[in-house]
């Protein structure tokens, strides 16, 4: 990235750069509050709701009388440190809803790191990649003859059944192309979405933009590598091979959290002369979030610089990282500065900013941040059903999910179906949610594999085994489509039941045979369990694996990794060592585990002495 370059590049500036500022609410001033307080505060067994900690209240109006940009140093930046403070402790932290209030700390780094389908979608921008194409009015499912042959179409004959779909004297226009395209994403179908781009652009049936381009180059990306996108790029014509493309090939790597190849490659668009836009700038905030939070200033004192203005993701992203580490006080402040910036929080935005609250023990403010969502009348905002139904799960209220279900029952849509699944699961009610499950097949005949993947969740989080493996059969049965998610799923279900080889076989077996990519946290969630097991022989084999699929640059494999070997009573030679070849340096809790591990530490041989 710009901070990595030789001395001499303007952008290399320190994120805590003292900024001309005036009043308390200025953004800087905001971001660089220190939390230790509060994160000392949290490392107790505080589990009030309302703990000493009292933020300020939401709707007090800032005063700015400075840039939309004096916020970086909260953010603060350290040069080659990847990992050193509290929020690197919380940096698997609970972004799925998945950790209830009064969980500990610990807890939090195994749940899910991975954004949500909505989230990726904005990151990518997939929607913008391919705006150019998009029509006025959209083709209906039932009227798109093309979308049926390519789905009913072997997987390598896409070709094959573009063209005979041709010469029944059908014709290709970029409404159609556009639809088709956007519904085979969205099965999550790239290959043959690729393979129908590819065609449409060596047999010339439509002319193509950059848009067109850059979603060849998002599809290359997904089905191949980064690298073989990057290669086709040079094929691209010089008048379209334009910033979208290469914003699109960034964002790709950001996807799989590639930061050698993420900063290499925003490098080169500045040195193409591109203007720095907000997308891109919201693409490494994406990632320095995930991988690196000291960099997250940087990006931010870059933007202020090139006066680029921040968007509703931009907030989303920083208010997330702040609530990630229960600096609640800042994360309001944040909301304010978006506030004054004329942004407005949409559904989900709002659903972030009560899981916070929800995970940081301020239960009134999550239920008053519910109450707008839900609004006066929530059969005219039905829209926020989805959001607000596991939200009112996770703080208990039986009577308000009853209350919100009963709005959508009569006639519920999957996404609000799959929401009250997970709500009611998580109150314990099994029975109601395998009922809303069990009514969705009355209502549509097929259901993807995501409807079973929240009733496969429920089972797992609830520990019942028999009735998950059953579950599990019957999406095979069904010809479900294996993901990720439904991984994670099965290795918790039989991880929870004390069969971990088995998981781990699970994984190795479906992952390999369907081509999946395992969640991070699934890796996680079986490295926990060899570590708690003293298992190292187990825990370096699944540790080695993590870094073949690409995890790099995080420091949580590590921290089970060397429990693993305290468990085991066995000494990590060489840990540091290896640390520090991957570029990832201790923070307290490795600190501390590397200080108990060592056998060359004589307060510790002395500990071992006296057991």
């Amino acid at each position: 990235m710009w901070a990595l370059r030789r001395a001499g590049n303007p952008l290399r500036v320190r994120a805590h750069q003292a900024l001309s500022a005036r009043g308390c609410a200025n953004l800087e001033v905001i971001l660089n509050a220190d939390a230790k307080n509060v994160e000392e505060h949290h490392e107790g067994d505080c589990q009030k709701l309302d703990c000493c900690h009292q933020p300020k209240p939401l709707v007090c109006q800032p005063s700015f009388s400075s840039g939309r940009f004096m916020w970086s140093r909260g953010f603060s930046s350290q040069a080659g440190a990847s990992s050193g403070d509290k929020q690197d402790e919380l940096e698997e932290g609970f972004s799925d809803l998945d950790v209830p209030p009064e969980a500990h700390k610990k807890d939090l780094d195994l749940t899910s790191d991975e954004s949500s389908d909505e989230d990726t979608i904005d990151a990518i921008g997939l929607s913008e990649v391919e705006a150019d194409a998009k029509p006025e009015e959209p083709i209906k499912k039932s009227q798109s003859t093309l979308l049926k042959a390519l789905l009913e179409s072997p997987r390598v004959d896409v070709a094959g059944a573009l063209k005979k779909w041709l010469n029944d004297g059908n014709t290709l226009d970029r409404s159609e192309l556009f639809y088709v395209l956007l519904s085979l994403r969205r099965r999550k179908l790239y290959i043959k979405a690729l393979q129908l781009l590819e065609y449409v652009e060596e047999s010339k049936l439509i002319d193509l933009g950059e848009r067109d381009y850059a979603s060849r180059v998002d599809l290359v990306a997904k089905t191949h590598s980064i690298y073989k996108a990057e290669k086709y790029i040079e094929n691209v014509p010089a008048s379209h091979r334009g910033e979208i493309v290469y914003r699109t090939l960034l964002a790709n790597c950001v996807a799989i959290a590639n930061v050698k190849k993420a900063e290499q490659v925003f490098n080169k668009m500045k040195d193409l002369g591109f203007p720095v836009s907000v997308f891109s700038c919201n693409q490494l905030l994406l990632l320095y979030k995930r991988v690196d939070k000291k960099k997250l200033g940087d990006v931010l004192t870059m933007m202020e610089k090139e006066n680029v203005k921040p968007s509703l993701f931009t907030y989303k992203l920083l208010v997330d990282t702040k609530g990630a580490a229960r600096d609640i006080e800042d994360m309001e402040k944040v909301i304010q500065a978006m506030q004054a910036d004329g942004i407005e929080p949409d559904l989900l935005f709002q659903a972030t900013i009560a899981r916070h609250y929800i995970f940081g023990g301020y239960r009134e403010k999550a239920e008053a941040i519910l109450e707008q969502m839900v609004g006066d009348d929530i059969n005219e905002n039905r829209s926020a059903c989805k959001f607000v139904l596991p939200l009112y799960a996770f703080l208990g209220k039986n009577d308000d999910v009853e209350r919100i279900w009963k709005v959508c029952e009569a006639n519920a849509r999957l996404d609000e179906c799959m929401s009250a699944i997970e709500a009611f699961g998580k109150l314990g009610d099994v029975e109601k949610a395998e009922e809303i499950f069990d009514n969705m097949f009355k209502t549509w005949k097929t259901l993807s594999s995501k409807y079973y993947n929240a009733m496969l969740k429920v089972y797992a989080n609830k520990k019942l085994f028999d009735k998950g493996k059953e579950l599990a059969k019957r999406m095979g049965d069904d010809g479900c489509r294996l993901g990720p998610y439904t991984l994670d799923s099965l290795v918790k279900l039989y991880s929870d039941a004390g069969e971990v080889e088995k998981a781990d076989s699970i994984l190795h077996k479906l992952s390999y045979k369907n081509k999946i990519k395992p969640l991070y946290t699934t890796y996680l969630m079986l490295l926990d369990s060899y570590s708690k097991k003293g298992d190292v022989h187990n825990a370096e084999k699944l540790f080695s694996k993590v870094r073949q699929m690409g995890y790099t640059g995080r420091i949580r494999q590590y921290q089970l990794l060397l429990e693993a070997y305290l468990n085991a009573k066995t000494p990590p030679y060489g840990f540091k060592e290896r640390m520090k070849a991957d570029g990832i340096f201790p923070n307290r809790a490795v600190a501390s585990l590397l200080a108990a591990t060592d056998p060359f530490n004589r307060k510790n041989a002395m500990s071992k002495l006296l057991d």
